[in-house]
């Protein structure tokens, strides 16, 4: 579950939802399956997640290399967004609360979002 910390009420929308659609729409059920169970374990592993930093930065071999080859058609900047989307659907599919914001490194902006497991007591 995706939350909003301003509000702490559940975020239940798709930011960029028209390309997302078309992304996800060039994904076989089975790719789809494969990228969010893959970004289900990684995001198990910790409380906090950059989403640009979860992939590394060579896609070969891996369930995300689906998409920038399929999704995006080997676009670069396409499939930074796509994969940056996915692990926003991913987290919000999911029972436990999460929420998110832009941050900085060295006091340098981080491009993506960082997601944090919130409290899960109501």
């Amino acid at each position: 579950m995706l939350i909003s910390m301003d509000s702490g009420c559940r975020i239940d929308y798709t930011p960029h939802a028209d390309d997302w659609r078309v992304w996800r729409a060039r994904l076989t059920e089975s790719q789809w399956q494969a990228i969010s169970d893959e970004l289900n374990r990684r995001i198990d592993r910790d409380e906090v997640h950059t989403a640009g930093w979860i992939p590394g930065r060579d896609w070969t071999g891996t369930v995300f290399q689906a998409i920038y080859e399929d999704a995006c058609a080997r676009n670069e900047d396409a499939a930074r967004l796509c994969f940056g989307l996915a692990v926003w659907e991913v987290i919000r599919a999911r029972a436990d609360r999460w929420s998110f914001g832009r941050y900085e490194k060295d006091g340098v902006p981080i491009r993506s979002l960082t997601y944090f497991r919130v409290n899960n007591a109501s």
